[in-house]
């Protein structure tokens, strides 16, 4: 995508199914599924997400979620690699370039996820940075540590070798024939080190010789540094991982309100995941998602209409009729590609509404944030967005869930939690 990207990026995670615990079959099961029901709606991106090189993710998830100083796969020069139990087609030095191969093959895009700095076990071993003569404890930071995972020194970005070590992490990453990376520990700048290591990370990636999408995680991001993000970055998390628990969705319109002068071509702030369909697995608790449709509807029109990248959670090979329906509505994706302009425009403690434009079209999002089903809010319409709720009296429009003309936009009740979107 690089960052002349125009619509923000579309994929499947792992991890909101497999938490650390995702393997190579699983993974080319849900490419596979992409490829045959959603590929044609935008859906590209399959992500490998959390410790896929840990050789003892999810053995003992009653006590950790991320085991600590793990076994891990690594190569000489400092740089992690495959856990070939998980993903033998990485054995002999092959790394994930046979499964980025396979999805390839798909017409899809292949993506993995990365924590920011150096291994711990690289700085103990005192393990080579490829290009110098330096090794790796000489450029890791032993205070510049996550406070969630134990994986990882960051890197000191004054250290001579520190650029280098990116560089080879991106020319290992090119060579495999990665498209994507979700870098973790580095969004919100936790370490004094964070902003360095995000454009250490931009230049490797501008240096490698591949189109390959930067996604920063987890937030909040820091509204004030977004300048930066969009030098250096395609999206960035304004909020922490994010789950089937209302309370979280009614913040982000908060959040999404915030951040919106700031959406832009090539770079997009970024609602996380979409926690729908079977979820959990790998934390030991899998389950249905706890939105109600009508709220999975809800965080659908949000996302698209403020022009959030889409990453479905779900296990895909499990997905049902319904929440199926939610990835492959064609007017809904039209919208989420082709969208320029998007804002927020009313707000009370019942209803909020957002407007946005295409070059061709109109589109108008009435949320009902209430616990109750409500009428249509004909009067605020006609105070926020007064010539596209003319239109909509008028009968010209669709709406995009229902398919139903706006000839009825007058009689619609929105369900609680609810929302309608019309294209006008």
């Amino acid at each position: 995508m690089g960052k002349n990207g125009t619509r923000p990026p579309m994929g499947w995670n792992s991890y909101d199914y497999y938490d650390t615990t995702v393997n190579e079959e699983q993974i080319k099961a849900n490419a596979d599924y992409m490829a045959k029901h959603l590929k044609p709606y935008g859906w590209e991106y399959i992500v490998v997400d959390i410790a896929w090189y840990s050789k003892e993710a999810g053995q003992k998830r009653d006590r950790f979620q991320y085991v600590p100083f793990a076994l891990m796969d690594m190569d000489e020069y400092s740089r992690l690699l495959p856990d070939e139990n998980r993903f033998p087609s990485a054995k002999d030095g092959k790394g994930f370039a046979p499964l980025a191969e396979y999805v390839h093959s798909l017409g899809l895009k292949f993506g993995i996820h990365i924590m920011r700095g150096i291994p711990r076990r690289a700085a103990y071993l005192r393990t080579k940075i490829k290009n110098t003569s330096l090794t790796a404890n000489e450029i890791a930071d032993p205070n510049s540590i996550c406070f969630w995972n134990p994986d990882m020194y960051g890197v000191n970005p004054k250290a001579e070798g520190a650029q280098e070590y990116y560089d080879s992490l991106l020319e290992l990453y090119a060579q495999w024939g990665v498209d994507f990376i979700k870098c973790d520990d580095i969004c919100r700048m936790d370490a004094p080190s964070s902003r360095e290591e995000i454009a250490m990370l931009h230049k490797a990636i501008e240096k490698c010789g591949r189109d390959i999408v930067l996604s920063l995680s987890p937030g909040p991001a820091i509204l004030e540094e977004q300048e930066f993000y969009h030098e250096n970055a395609n999206m960035w998390r304004i909020t922490d991982d994010f789950w089937d628990d209302w309370r979280l969705l009614r913040d982000m319109f908060d959040r999404c309100k915030n951040w919106q002068p700031f959406v832009k071509d090539g770079g997009f702030p970024d609602c996380d995941m979409l926690p729908v369909g079977s979820l959990g697995k790998g934390f030991g608790d899998e389950r249905f998602t706890r939105f109600t449709p009508d709220e999975q509807k809800t965080m659908m029109t949000l996302w698209c209409i403020f022009r959030s990248p889409l990453m479905i959670g779900a296990e895909l090979t499990k997905l049902d009729e319904e929440t199926l329906k939610l990835f492959t509505n064609d007017a809904l994706y039209e919208m989420q590609k082709t969208i320029r302009t998007s804002r927020e425009v009313y707000r009370d403690e019942e209803y909020i509404i957002w407007t946005g434009a295409s070059d061709a079209k109109g589109y108008i999002a009435i949320f009902n944030i209430s616990v109750k089903a409500l009428e249509m809010p004909m009067e605020r319409l006609k105070q926020a967005a007064a010539a596209d709720a003319e239109k909509l009296v008028q009968g010209s429009g669709v709406e995009i869930w229902s398919g139903e003309s706006a000839d009825t936009v007058k009689a619609r009740m929105i369900p609680a939690h609810g929302s309608l979107l019309y294209a006008i």
